[in-house]
């Protein structure tokens, strides 16, 4: 008799061995849904989910922001902060490619090569934040702290006014 074996991301594999405390929560979910639609099915308040966002730079650089849900990444500050002359969306089409994750189930945690990650500075003042957990309808919750040193990350102000 097979065993039922637990769901396990390539983000969640990281924090196990980095032996990072997290708990998950998972949803119905066939496809792409935004992140304020899940955080109401889920139960949480957005202002403890977090979305991904990737861009790229003129000269071909991916730079990862992680910011809440219901606010807009100012590209100004993003590019400030990687230190670069200005940072565009990447295309849709193009994230499993660059991540190695996909549209709505991206996380900075474990994605196909290190990119530099930007976590939003209020997450800072958070117990705990919420974010993909690397696949469509599973989200994981772990310390800001923890989600900066499985992600390699630093905090800052990436969000518009």
């Amino acid at each position: 008799m097979a065993k039922n074996k637990e769901l396990k991301t390539n983000a969640m594999r990281i924090l196990d061995r980095m032996k990072i405390s997290y708990n998950t929560y998972s949803y119905e979910c066939d496809e792409f849904t935004d992140a304020q639609h899940t955080a109401d099915q889920l139960g949480f308040a957005h202002e403890i989910m977090f979305k991904t966002l990737v861009t790229v730079s003129p000269s071909g650089e991916y730079y990862v922001f992680v910011l809440p849900i219901d606010d807009e990444l100012d590209l100004k500050k993003a590019a400030h902060e990687a230190g670069v002359k200005s940072l565009a969306m990447i295309h849709v089409k193009d994230i499993t490619a660059i991540t190695g994750y996909v549209r709505g189930g991206c996380t900075a945690i474990g994605m196909k090569k290190q990119y530099p990650v930007f976590v939003h500075e209020s997450a800072q003042a958070l117990p705990k934040m919420i974010v993909s957990a690397g696949k469509i309808g599973h989200q994981m919750e772990l310390a800001p702290e923890d989600f900066i040193a499985a992600s390699k990350g630093r905090f800052c102000a990436i969000v518009r006014d």
